[in-house]
């Protein structure tokens, strides 16, 4: 039967007491009722391949593995026994006996033991009544131009009282090297407004450059001061590619206390910085471990507005000493052979994976640029943590 006659057997059930089809085809109108039709069953499987494909995007078919198999505690850490395939780098949620839910990362494998840190720490955590769920996924932050103006706790959970924020995409928390070759060479500047660093050591767009100070000296005034007074300068031959729009700034502050964690909060919301800056704040008596996915978290909202929004970001990481401690107490659970002072032989490599990810990439606008903050031990430059920062970095600022 013709495609026309079914479209009109369904449009009209009596057709057997029409005589008359010039009339009949007058009042249905074949060509418009078919190509309606026809565009309305487009759209509908237009709209199943769409649900379809967001229902199935980054979803996992294989089983998650339950384990009851914790064979000890130490410090951040929890061993792990008879674990069939574990994965470095995997993620694993932990449920405590009362409901409470904890995660962490696998550091170490080896045959069927796992060795795992816990990001909210292992205090109440029981042996026998613990349950380890392995994932399978890696650790991805979400990540959405609604960051800027929040404010997170290390963990990257927001703490300022608002919605939650609606990821537009999740990221790698490690993210990706740049390949040396796609970088662009820095030229332009970003002011700080400190005409001591502007002036006598301007700091270009994706140059990453430290700032060793002291105990006691106002290396916490001074970050405020960079969020407030930091700006793009603007060149009057591109005006319409300058302007304040296009710039955000990322800040992280790890093992700080209460009344500078408040300091920063309070100075970023008075002077009107804080709806362009995204805030993280890892306080002294958090986990210690949780500081070392601090900057990570940081970074990677950082490469999101750099290279997907085409922002030009300003990271201020501070204090770098409290992470290389926490850095050190991690190894140290870890039972590993103990580097310079206490420190583990491969802080180079890993302040590396932080320091390197500042910089710009052909074809995106955006760019990262860091000031990581650190205070020397008993003002010591030969001390490890500013003596490796400053083989990695681009000059130092005391």
């Amino acid at each position: 039967m013709p495609m026309e006659l079914l479209l009109l057997c369904a449009r009209t059930p009596d057709i057997k007491k029409v005589e008359n089809f010039s009339s009949l085809s007058e009042e249905v109108s074949f060509p418009r009722t078919i190509e309606t039709m026809a565009s309305a069953a487009i759209d509908v499987n237009q709209g199943i391949t769409s649900a379809k494909t967001a229902t199935i995007r980054n979803y996992t078919t294989q089983p998650r593995l339950t384990y009851k198999t914790v064979t000890g505690v130490n410090g951040p850490l929890v061993i792990l026994g008879d674990v069939k395939y574990p994965q470095y780098a995997e993620i694993v949620q932990l449920t405590l006996q009362d409901g409470t839910k904890r995660s962490g990362q696998v550091l170490e494998v080896t045959k069927n033991k796992a060795v795992v840190q816990v990001f909210e720490g292992t205090s109440g955590i029981d042996a026998k009544n613990t349950v380890c769920e392995f994932t399978g996924d890696i650790l991805r932050s979400p990540v959405s131009e609604d960051m800027l103006g929040r404010i997170f706790n290390g963990s990257g959970k927001p703490i300022d009282k608002g919605p939650p924020v609606l990821a537009e995409d999740y990221l790698d928390i490690n993210g990706q090297p740049i390949n040396p070759w796609s970088r662009i060479y820095p030229e332009e500047m970003i002011q700080t407004g400190i005409s001591a660093i502007d002036v006598m050591n301007s700091i270009a767009r994706g140059q990453k450059i430290p700032i060793f100070s002291a105990a006691g000296l106002p290396h916490n005034e001074i970050a405020a001061q960079i969020v407030r007074q930091g700006g793009l300068v603007k060149l009057p031959e591109r005006p319409h590619h300058e302007g304040d729009d296009n710039f955000a700034i990322v800040f992280a502050a790890m093992g700080v206390n209460m009344e500078t964690a408040r300091f920063f909060k309070q100075d970023f919301e008075e002077n009107g910085s804080m709806e362009n800056v995204c805030l993280f704040l890892n306080l002294a008596n958090d986990p210690t471990i949780e500081r070392i996915i601090t900057p990570r978290l940081a970074l990677t909202a950082a490469e999101f507005l750099a290279y997907q929004c085409q922002k030009h970001v300003l990271v201020v990481l501070t204090d770098m000493s409290s992470y290389a401690e926490a850095l050190r107490e991690v190894s140290a659970a870890r039972e590993e052979v103990p580097g310079r002072r206490g420190f583990p032989g491969y802080m180079y490599t890993d302040l590396a994976t932080i320091y390197e990810r500042a910089g710009r990439v052909e074809g995106r606008d955006g760019s990262i640029t860091q000031i990581p903050i650190l205070t020397m031990p008993n003002d010591d430059i030969t001390h490890p943590i500013p003596d490796l920062t400053g083989y990695i970095t681009e000059g130092q600022i005391y």
